[in-house]
């Protein structure tokens, strides 16, 4: 595996649609709350999306994923259906979790994902399990981690840094730093205020990079995942970047000001790498339409088949509560 991405006309569009596929379907998240066809929590990935893209780049099929109550994302860029996965925005039945788990609990056992977790870092415990299991199997297999900077003040934070290097466990840490976890400034929760120095403590590599860039973000994680696969143990990447809407669709974002958005949103990763590949000509009119074109009929599409979806019915719902019930 090389450490740089091999930046072809055709990677370089990928890279781009895969981002405008999470940032669409967001947005049409955001409507369908409003419009009461999408009820719970909902938090959305907006501005983040060269994470998520970047580091799945440099992952296998053999590979796991854990992730945050942010998740929709990571789901998408994992290669998870956009159809179970508004589905299960909408409780249906035909959801990636039969429509029990929702935004936050997006979960699909083929693609090794799982989850979707809703408690701040509690994905970190799961994917130490994870990689033990794996490891243990031999299966080569790098389990990837994400979880946002407001995980590092949390006690499991630190007992699974010790763990993951103190048993050389095959585990790329994620960290999404977004500045404010739900609303706290970095700066007022955290006396150090470099997450990956807090890995550096527990003797793993650790690096910080530009979470707003698919392209570093990729590089940086096949130099991980390299690592990591030929057995140096686990390996943390902080990845600074910053979620344009608000926390979740509660959040009135009385922490911070417009001028602050509107100086990240400069720095949008969809629109600055729109604009690299135009200027390098890997990116025409036409294909701009083209992938427009294809990402709204395939969100239409979404939303169709939730649209379509059935309700769970209610002499099932105490099924699947043990675990020789679980479904295939």
């Amino acid at each position: 595996m090389s450490e740089k991405p091999h930046l072809d006309r055709a990677h370089g569009q990928h890279l781009f649609k895969e981002m405008l596929r999470i940032r669409r379907f967001e947005a049409r998240c955001a409507e369908l709350y409003q419009a009461q066809k999408i009820r719970g929590f909902l938090h959305l990935y907006d501005g983040e999306e060269a994470v998520a893209v970047g580091i799945m780049q440099a992952l296998e099929e053999r590979d796991a994923v854990v992730a945050t109550y942010r998740d929709h994302g990571h789901a998408i860029a994992r290669g998870i259906a956009m159809g179970p996965l508004m589905a299960e925005m909408y409780g249906m039945l035909e959801g990636c979790s039969r429509g029990r788990g929702g935004s936050m609990h997006f979960f699909d056992r083929s693609k090794r994902f799982y989850g979707g977790n809703a408690i701040v870092g509690g994905g970190l415990p799961l994917a130490i399990g994870v990689a033990l299991a794996d490891k243990d199997l031999r299966s080569g297999a790098v389990t990837a981690c994400f979880f946002g900077e407001g995980a590092a003040g949390e006690g499991e934070f630190h007992e699974c840094m010790n763990l993951a290097e103190l048993w050389q466990l095959p585990v790329l840490f994620v960290c999404e730093n977004n500045l404010y976890a739900m609303g706290m400034p970095l700066e007022y929760a955290e006396a150090e205020t470099d997450i990956y120095r807090k890995a550096s403590a527990y003797r793993m590599p650790a690096e910080a990079i530009d979470g707003m860039a698919p392209i570093a973000v990729e590089a940086a994680a096949r130099r991980a995942v390299e690592s990591i696969r030929t057995g140096n143990g686990p390996y943390f990447l902080e990845c600074r970047t910053y979620r344009f809407r608000a926390h979740s669709m509660f959040d009135a974002q009385l922490y911070r000001t417009k001028e602050e958005v509107a100086l990240w949103k400069a720095r949008d990763p969809l629109s600055r790498m729109q604009a690299w590949l135009q200027e390098s000509h890997m990116l025409s009119s036409d294909d701009l339409a083209r992938i427009d074109g294809e990402v709204e009929a395939e969100i239409d599409e979404a939303v169709a088949f939730a649209e379509a979806g059935t309700w769970e019915p209610v002499e099932d719902l105490e099924r699947f509560v043990l675990m020789d019930e679980v479904p295939e």
